[in-house]
């Protein structure tokens, strides 16, 4: 095998294979099958992708098909939202086609497997049809209504089409094998009775298929060579090729369906049921919310086209699911970013900066490079007067030996400017600065080649002159969950773990160069990150959001918090060496700030589950854990629980006993549970361990009283 076919993904080396045993390449036809049910996300991106790219590469058409059978969901604004979505990430697709294209070849077919005894009307209630169904261990059993005669349920159908009957009276089921170790296979519903306008076909239809059985037909119907969908499929595969086998004809190209991991990513959630729900309830403020994993929110927030491609192209195409990590779509739109965004200047926390020897009323306009990744970009200027602001943060009255930014009596060079010294502050009557005065050398204007402007001084700061300084709108957007897995947790919604600081608004300053910036226009603000006009920007307002950071702020958090937990259970084991019981308070205080300070979820219960075992340190760091984390009792799991204090009340540790009770004393825990515990504690008051100390008693008898 060649290099070449060694990169190939694995649907790629199917369409190979096939091509190699003589199927005709002019019969590849690929479709993309989204339901008009709510916006594309980030995970259709690589379905997208995908089709698409096999289009590319084998000069194949690729159909964009809405699978349009449920009217209660479906809207025609999400149809335009999918062919907005599809067409910003550059593909076109052959033919604009739609389920319900076919409604009637679908009808037709139905009275045709009806006719060959393949299908009957069920009248039965869905609950009843689910008990009789079975269980994937234990097979279903034939429906009363399974026998019905060719004629009675010819004559059913044709009511349930002529909306003779309310929904959920009867419904179509397919005749297959009720005792199919394919739960998918015993007796599928066919069709069932929805009284809802269609946004296309109107109130013409009283009757809709399900999607098991459109999806197939409609692929034979536009003789798609290849239908890949995602791994739940998997199991539907059966029942797409049974429904196949009744109305396929030998002269005609056969869809085979193949299946794919999704894709799965951390800090957000998937499933559109979830999204609708976001906006529904008002936590964003729309499908195109910068915040949303949807394709229109991404684009809204700033994402390029080019940079979810790449994304796709990076993660692959594989068999096993797996979780990819937010960073790399983000590291995929900064390389994009890096090399189109135009440097500029903003400030959005300002504090105004004087310089005391500068002409009254002078004004420069000074050289900028505008991207030093892009030597076609060139130059711009910007102006430069005696006062202008900088971020706050780049300013401190006594800096510590580290800090590389402007404070008094240091140097700092000003950006395309000059090298410039702190001297005083002026404050207001709250003690808040208000003012900093500096002076400046005249000779050390950057560019100009003088010794002066060749100095190297520690760091250098944006700004923003305030005489020319134009107010903007600043969205800055973070990720919407703080958990990496919001969706994941027993007994949680994933709503608990929306992030309170996903949205701040501020008011900042730009360089007078984006005054006619236009929706859509994207920067690079100068140490601070890539910004986007939003669409609410007007002549009048400048509106910017915030895309992404220079750096990945979340991964070093993760990392950060990661540490933490990590350097707490190292100072968990001084806790047993120390020999005084203020050392321990001390040591106890520091873990309990550490453990207090993260907020991510998932972190802190991996910590705690993993640390239950029967090391004395281990099981004092879960106590910790669930004494000081920002997690409520309820959270964990009671088993989980359970096994900790029982563990912890018969450790060899004094200092875990007390822990475990202490706990048990003070938390919310239900009465029951911790009676449940009443009898381990009564036998460590009966009998102390040795090394019982005199609190670990006095706590024991709080507890019982």
């Amino acid at each position: 095998m060649s290099t070449e076919e060694k990169s190939l993904h694995f649907i790629e080396q199917i369409i190979e294979e096939n091509l190699a045993k003589g199927f005709p390449q002019n019969k590849l036809r690929f479709r993309f099958p989204p339901e008009p049910n709510g916006y594309l996300h980030i995970g259709h991106a690589k379905s997208i992708c995908l089709n698409f790219g096999l289009g590319l590469k084998y000069n194949a058409p690729v159909n964009l098909r809405f699978d349009d059978t449920n009217p209660a969901k479906e809207e025609q604004e999400y149809v335009d939202a999918i062919k907005e979505d599809l067409q910003w990430l550059g593909f076109q697709w052959d033919k604009e086609l739609y389920a319900s294209d076919y409604f009637q070849q679908l009808h037709d077919w139905a009275i045709l497997l009806i006719k060959k005894g393949k299908a009957y009307i069920d009248s039965q209630s869905s609950e009843a049809m689910a008990e009789q169904k079975g269980t994937p261990s234990q097979p279903g059993v034939d429906s009363p209504f399974r026998n019905r005669s060719v004629e009675e349920n010819l004559a059913l159908f044709e009511g349930m089409k002529n909306g003779d009957f309310v929904e959920g009276t009867h419904v179509l089921r397919a005749k297959i094998d009720m005792t199919s170790s394919n739960m998918l296979m015993r007796d599928p519903i066919m069709y069932r009775i929805l009284h809802k306008e269609h946004h296309r076909t109107g109130d013409d239809w009283c009757i809709y298929p399900m999607y098991d059985y459109t999806h197939g037909e409609s692929d034979y119907l536009e003789q798609i060579s290849h239908s890949i969908c995602t791994l739940e499929f998997v199991m539907h595969r059966e029942l797409y090729d049974w429904f196949l086998d009744q109305i396929y004809d030998e002269n005609l190209v056969r869809p085979h369906q193949y299946e794919f991991a999704r894709l799965n990513l951390n800090y957000t959630v998937m499933s559109k049921r979830k999204l609708l729900q976001l906006v529904q309830e008002n936590f964003v403020s729309g499908w195109d919310d910068p915040r949303m994993p949807t394709i229109s929110g991404l684009r809204r927030r700033g994402y390029t086209a080019a940079s979810i491609r790449k994304f796709c192209e990076n993660i692959g195409v594989a068999k096993r699911e797996n979780i990819i990590d937010y960073s790399l779509l983000e590291f995929c739109l900064r390389d994009d970013l890096n090399k189109k965004a135009p440097r500029v200047m903003a400030v959005l926390d300002p504090v105004k900066v004087v310089i005391s020897n500068y002409p009254e009323g002078k004004e420069e306009w000074l050289e900028a490079e505008n991207n030093q990744e892009d030597e076609s970009a060139g130059f711009r200027k910007v102006p430069f007067s005696k006062e202008f602001y900088i971020e706050r943060e780049d300013f401190l009255e006594v800096a510590p030996a580290k800090f590389f930014r402007l404070s008094i009596g240091n140097e700092v060079r000003l950006k395309n400017a000059y090298i410039i010294k702190g001297e005083s502050v002026v404050k207001d009557a709250a003690g808040n600065i208000t003012e900093i005065h500096v002076t400046y050398d005249e000779d050390s204007r950057s560019g100009s080649g003088t010794e002066a402007s060749k100095r190297k001084v520690a760091g250098t700061l944006h700004w923003v002159s305030v005489k020319h300084a134009v107010e903007a709108e600043v969205r800055l957007y973070d990720r919407l969950f703080i958990d990496e897995a919001p969706d994941s947790h027993k007994e949680k919604s994933f709503l608990d773990f929306i992030n309170p600081n996903s949205l701040l608004t501020v008011k900042g300053y730009v360089e007078p160069s984006l005054q006619t910036a236009v929706s859509g226009d994207k920067f690079q603000f100068q140490r601070l990150g890539y910004f986007n006009v939003d669409k609410d920007s007007t002549t009048s307002k400048l509106v910017f959001n915030k895309t992404v950071g220079l750096k990945d702020a979340w991964e070093e958090k993760g990392k950060k918090d990661s540490n933490s937990i990590n350097n707490a259970l190292k100072d968990i084991n001084k806790y047993f060496k120390v020999n005084t019981r203020e050392e321990r308070i001390a040591i106890r205080t520091a873990i309990g700030e550490t453990l207090a300070g993260i907020s991510n979820y998932s972190l802190l219960q991996n910590s705690f589950k993993k640390n239950i075992n029967n090391n004395k340190s281990s099981l004092l760091f879960a106590n910790l854990i669930l004494k000081y984390a920002p997690l409520k009792v309820s959270d964990y799991d009671k088993e989980e629980l359970q096994k900790l204090l029982n563990m912890s009340l018969r450790s060899e540790s004094t200092f875990v006993r007390s822990r475990a009770v202490l706990n048990l004393t003070h938390l919310e825990f239900d009465l029951d549970f911790k009676n449940s515990f009443r009898e381990e504690i009564l036998k460590l008051e009966a009998n102390p361990p040795k090394n019982a100390s005199e609190r670990e008693k006095e706590f024991i008898e709080y507890f019982l009283k």
